[in-house]
Parts: C-alpha cells; sequence; structure tokens
C-alpha cells in the first residue's frame, strides 16, 4: 500500500486543485477511507489497488474473559467493549466467555461453582452463560448483557427488567430455566474449560484476548481505547469511525 501511494503522491499533487475538499492527509492514509480518498482525488487508484486487497481482511476477534461482579470487568464492557461493538462491528468479532476467577468441582452429575465475588457473581455467570447459549446472536444479546453489567442492582434482580428493555423477553423464561437448572450447569462448564485452557493462562479479570493472543500491551491498549487498538489492528479498509486515530499525533513544540 504504501509503495503504491508514494509512486502516487506526485501525480496527485498535480490534481489537488481540482478537488472540491483540501488534501490536508499524509499520503500513507489517503486510501485509508473512502472519504479521505475523494478529497485528495484518488479514488478510482485506491479502489483498483488497495480496496480491492484490503476488502478480503479478516475481522479482528475480541474475546473477552470476565467475570459479572468484577467492578473491571463492568468498566471495560460498558465503557469500552460494547460502545465498540456499536460503532465498529462490521470489522470486529466479540465473544464474550462469563466465568473469569471462579472455580467449579463436579459433585454428582452436577457441577458447583465458587466465584470471586460470590453467590450473586455465580449466579450472573450463569444467567450471562445462558442467555449466550439461548440468544446465540451477539447483536441481540450483547445489548442485555450490558443493561446487567451497567446496573448497580445484582445480575438476577435486573436480568428480567433487562431482558424486557432490549426485546429478550419471549425468551427470558428460556433463560430462567437454563439458568436455574442441568442446563444452565453444563454451559457453565463449558466457559469454565474455555477459561482454564487460555495459554498463558489468565492472571486477572478483564482478560482480553485478540486474534487469539494475550500479551500486557495487548491489555493496555485494548482497555485504555478499544476503538483505536481494533482500528489501528485492522488491515482492511478504515470505516469512517476509525479516522481521527489514523493521522499521527500532533507534535507538542514550539515553532522557532
Amino acid at each position: 500500500m504504501f509503495s503504491f501511494l508514494s509512486s502516487l503522491a506526485f501525480a496527485v499533487t498535480i490534481g489537488l486543485s481540482a478537488a472540491t475538499e483540501p488534501c490536508n492527509h499524509a499520503p500513507s492514509v489517503w486510501c485509508s477511507s473512502e472519504e479521505i480518498a475523494r478529497s485528495c482525488g484518488v479514488v478510482d487508484q485506491c479502489r483498483r489497488n488497495v480496496w480491492a486487497v484490503n476488502d478480503k481482511a479478516k475481522p479482528v476477534n475480541v474475546t473477552l474473559y470476565y467475570e459479572s461482579l468484577c467492578p473491571g470487568c463492568r468498566a471495560f464492557i460498558t465503557q469500552q467493549l460494547f460502545p465498540a461493538f456499536n460503532k465498529i462491528r462490521k470489522i470486529m468479532n466479540v465473544t464474550l466467555i462469563p466465568y473469569g476467577n471462579a472455580h467449579e468441582k463436579q459433585s454428582g452429575d452436577k457441577w458447583v461453582f465458587t466465584c470471586q465475588h460470590g453467590v450473586e457473581e455465580c449466579i450472573g455467570n450463569i444467567i450471562e452463560s445462558c442467555t449466550i447459549h439461548i440468544v446465540q446472536n451477539i447483536s441481540a444479546y450483547f445489548p442485555f448483557i450490558d443493561c446487567i453489567e451497567k446496573s448497580k442492582e445484582l445480575p438476577r434482580n435486573i436480568a428480567n427488567k433487562c431482558a424486557r428493555q432490549h426485546n429478550l423477553e419471549k425468551v427470558y423464561p428460556d433463560i430462567e430455566k437454563c439458568a436455574n437448572g442441568p442446563v444452565g450447569d453444563m454451559v457453565e462448564h463449558s466457559m469454565a474449560i474455555l477459561t482454564e485452557g487460555l495459554k498463558p493462562p489468565h492472571k486477572y479479570t478483564p482478560w482480553i484476548v485478540v486474534n487469539g493472543m494475550h500479551t500486557d500491551t495487548i491489555q493496555e491498549e485494548a482497555q485504555r481505547n478499544l476503538i483505536k487498538f481494533v482500528c489501528k489492528t485492522y488491515k482492511g479498509t478504515k470505516p469512517s469511525e476509525c479516522m481521527q486515530f489514523l493521522q499521527p499525533d500532533a507534535r507538542n513544540i514550539c515553532q522557532k
């Protein structure tokens, strides 16, 4: 991409005066969006040489390992992950794994869970796991989970209200049945298997994995500004929501 843009720069300079908008962007971002490409007069060139390749790029996969009453998890879900999902879902996939720092043991044909923040957290984890299991469509269940996580009430006390608010009232009886029965145990056990199978093993929650990888840098950047991180990580043509993050930071200097 950059070699193409470098060779294009001289030719475009000649035609900038004819553009309806000034091209105030570095050549490295000319093809980052149709809006910028249009202002710089390079739409056709970008379409032929860059976008045809970039449109095959895979979405960024973000997997969150969390627990329902962990303050840091709730903050990340409600302030970073859900807003990012709403704005740039076309370039990211989100997977939620509600288990976190819990422990499990088998008792007969049942699984018994012990959670870091007590019994109510285990109930919240199972409610959210059952919702994921039953609804399956993240666009339908994520608003419900966000509603639970941003509430000051306990998950089991607010879940019904959140279901009504986010169009899950018809399936909520099935979610309750799941959460109060053996299906919920098995669904939460599957979340435990996924969590305990992490490599490297998780050390805290929220634990963020991007494209199958976890590093301290990924964790820090994702928690600081997830939209910016996903936009930077995505290899395809950036959506308009990414534009503010594409320009290099202005240097804080006093010119001589």
